[in-house]
């Protein structure tokens, strides 16, 4: 396995585990490898209200800087519909339901229905 993609599974899994700490819902981590150069991995995730995603997205920010990640760049804050965090290799899209339903980035980037999720561990 390459470095960056290493790294990238690293970061995806520090992700994974803030949103799931977070109780982000319908956490979908999708491998975009191959598909986009912007990032290696996309995540999507649902919170319950505005709050809830503005609330989970301040605590994604947080760990990430705690962790060492700087080069985090944010969009949507101050609404709070969809808010997308670009840590570089991983791509992080926080929606309300109704406009994750809008959207449905699920279905245009993953290859296969059942795509094999990554484990937060």
């Amino acid at each position: 396995m390459e470095s960056a993609s290493l790294d990238a599974d690293i970061l995806a899994k520090a992700v994974l585990k803030s949103l799931d700490d977070s109780k982000a819902e319908d956490i979908v981590p999708i491998d975009i490898r191959g598909k986009s150069s912007l990032a290696d991995v996309m995540v999507v995730a649902s919170g319950r209200s505005h709050r809830h995603v503005g609330a989970i997205a301040d605590r994604l920010l947080s760990e990430l800087h705690e962790a060492g990640y700087r080069d985090l760049r944010v969009e949507g804050l101050p609404h709070c519909d969809w808010v997308l965090v670009d840590a570089g290799d991983v791509l992080v899209h926080i929606f309300r339901p109704e406009v994750r339903g809008f959207y449905n980035l699920e279905k245009m980037w993953q290859s296969e229905p059942t795509a094999p999720r990554l484990v937060a561990g």
